[in-house]
């Protein structure tokens, strides 16, 4: 029987682990990831599948001090994507929106250019929110993808995410208004597939 009237533990956001898969490996972000992560801040196409408008942001100083100050951040998480084959930095993931009342968390994922497809992105999701569920003990893992990138719902749908609902004209982009679906996992489906819910 769940006891609501005792708080369930803050999650340890302090310790940044490092996660190793097959193919990836997550590691805390650093202020020299940056170089790696340029392509990535700077192409267009990744700006607008994320909906990341331009908000003068793309300065390295100041991204170099961002990155730099995610070590201290003791309500999110941000690991850098490291491609073990070749040791380079592929990409960010990052735990964010931590909402103690609920136990849950939102996520987010991004590559650099050129390493998508081999499912590198697939891989560091499910260590990510494996890291969420197992270690940070969180209920609900959510996220929201834009009409406009079925190839990330489909990855988001292969590491066990679940459509809930849309929210209509949710970006405006160059003009266009474009609908975000609201996706989410919950511990008990994790558990339940032993971490492989596409599995099951």
């Amino acid at each position: 029987m769940v006891d609501h009237a005792r708080p369930a533990p803050r999650p340890d956001f302090r310790t940044k682990p490092t996660l190793t898969g097959e193919h990836v490996l997550l590691r805390p972000v650093t202020a020299d990831d940056v170089l790696a992560l340029m392509p990535m801040f700077l192409d267009p196409e990744v700006s607008r599948l994320t909906g990341s408008h331009d908000d003068g942001g793309l300065d390295e100083g100041r991204l170099r001090a961002w990155y730099g100050s995610r070590e201290e951040q003791d309500d999110r998480l941000d690991l850098a994507v490291v491609e073990r084959a070749t040791g380079n930095v592929v990409g960010e993931v990052v735990l964010n929106g931590w909402d103690p009342a609920n136990e849950s968390c939102g996520f987010r994922i991004a590559l650099v250019p050129g390493t998508y497809g081999g499912g590198l992105g697939t891989e560091a999701t499910r260590l990510v929110v494996g890291y969420g569920f197992e270690k940070l003990g969180l209920h609900r893992i959510a996220l929201e993808v834009y009409a406009f990138n079925p190839r990330a719902r489909r990855a988001y749908e292969k590491a066990g995410f679940v459509a809930e609902g849309v929210l209509r004209d949710a970006l405006l982009w160059r003009g266009e208004r474009v609908d975000a679906t609201v996706m989410s996992i919950l511990a008990p489906e994790w558990f339940r597939h032993g971490g492989r819910p596409d599995e099951a």
